[in-house]
Order: C-alpha cells, then sequence, then structure tokens
C-alpha cells in the first residue's frame, strides 16, 4: 500500500526537496505541492491525500489555518506541521487546529518518513526538541494547579470541582448534603484563600488554560 503525501510549503527549495524525499522511498507518493494555503485547501479534499505536510509561516493564510479548515472538510486526513517555529503558542494552535504531529524542518530525511508513517498509523510524531516543550508545559501547568489546589481544603476543593463544571449554588448543596449557605461561605473562602472576586477568576487561576 502506497502512502499518499501532500506538501503545503512556500519554500521552493524546501518543497521540491520534501517531493523528492517522498517519492525516493518505496511506498510512498507525494501527489501534490503547494506553494499557498489557499490553493491546498482548494486541492487537497478532491486528492484526498492520507497525510499532508504543512508549514506554518505562509504567505497569505498561514499553515494553521489552512489545516483548521481542511480538517473539517477531511477529517480522515492526517496533518504534520514540519516548520521552523518551536514556541509553545504555535504548537498548540496547530494541535488544537487538528494537526497530529508537529516536527521541525531540521528533522532529518530518515525521521521525516518515519513521522509520515507514523502519523499514518494513527501515532502523534513529534520531534525531540517540541516533545520536551509540550511535557515542560504540563509539567508546570500541573504545579500550578497543585500550588493553588494546596490552599484550599477538601472540602473546597471539591466545592471548586462542581463549580468548573457548571453546577449551580443549588445543585452543589444537594449533591454534597449541606445547605446553600454553607455552599456560599465555603466559596467565600475559596475566593478570599485565591485572593480573586469571582467563579472565573477563581477557576481561572486553578485551571490555567495556558
Amino acid at each position: 500500500m502506497t502512502i499518499r503525501v501532500a506538501v503545503i510549503e512556500d519554500q521552493k527549495d524546501t518543497r521540491e526537496m520534501l517531493a523528492v524525499l517522498i517519492n525516493g522511498n518505496d511506498g510512498y507518493e507525494c501527489v501534490a505541492t503547494y506553494e499557498h494555503a489557499e490553493d491546498a485547501i482548494k486541492g487537497i479534499p478532491d486528492l484526498e491525500p492520507d497525510v499532508v505536510l504543512a508549514d506554518i509561516h505562509l504567505p497569505g493564510l498561514s499553515g494553521t489555518e489552512s489545516v483548521k479548515k481542511l480538517k473539517t472538510l477531511c477529517p480522515e486526513i492526517q496533518f504534520i506541521m514540519c516548520t521552523s517555529l518551536e514556541d509553545t503558542d504555535n504548537i498548540f494552535n496547530a494541535l488544537q487546529a487538528g494537526a497530529t504531529g508537529y516536527i521541525t524542518k531540521s528533522t532529518t530525511p530518515a525521521k521525516i518518513i518515519e513521522a509520515i508513517a507514523d502519523a499514518y498509523s494513527g501515532g502523534s510524531p513529534m520531534s525531540s526538541q517540541i516533545a520536551r516543550k509540550v511535557i515542560t508545559f504540563f509539567q508546570k501547568n500541573t504545579e500550578k494547579v497543585n500550588k493553588e489546589l494546596d490552599k484550599l481544603s477538601a472540602r473546597e476543593q471539591e466545592i471548586l470541582e462542581y463549580l468548573s463544571k457548571g453546577y449551580r449554588y443549588k445543585e452543589i448543596a444537594a449533591m454534597l448534603f449541606i445547605n446553600i449557605e454553607t455552599v456560599r461561605k465555603h466559596i467565600h473562602n475559596i475566593y478570599d484563600k485565591l485572593q480573586v472576586n469571582s467563579r472565573t477568576d477563581a477557576l481561572n487561576k486553578v485551571y490555567p488554560k495556558n
């Protein structure tokens, strides 16, 4: 079985190198290359490649935006970002847009082919430095969450978790078999300990999004 690959890359030398690399390996075929994301969005749905390698920094629409649009049109396609950008914002924006892999342009040719095969087989290939950034991000946020939660009693943590799920005071009181005034008192204590003034501020402090 041949893995069909498309490339979205504005740099001509890199675009041609990737095409030659893909076509030079048995079991792989580069079915199309695109300089602009807009052209890729028009062409890829008809070609239905198995995997798409996409740069992020493109003229016009970004690679991340193109993946977001194409993933909606072609959910079965696997997208790998192949870029020189290594900051966490770009990494997570791309993954949230629908990319299943993220590799850097410094990745060796053999590793690029391996990443394509991995994505095709259901994996999520990442360059080692990208994987380290992802792990560090979650470790830092976990440490921050734990530090804030340690300020609260077990009951207060329980009530905050219910708040995070959207429950109202009355519903929380019923589930915990306490009266609503007790819930209000606990929430007042939560706000005081976290030094916040609202439910939203409390949740953002304990469960940060970034």
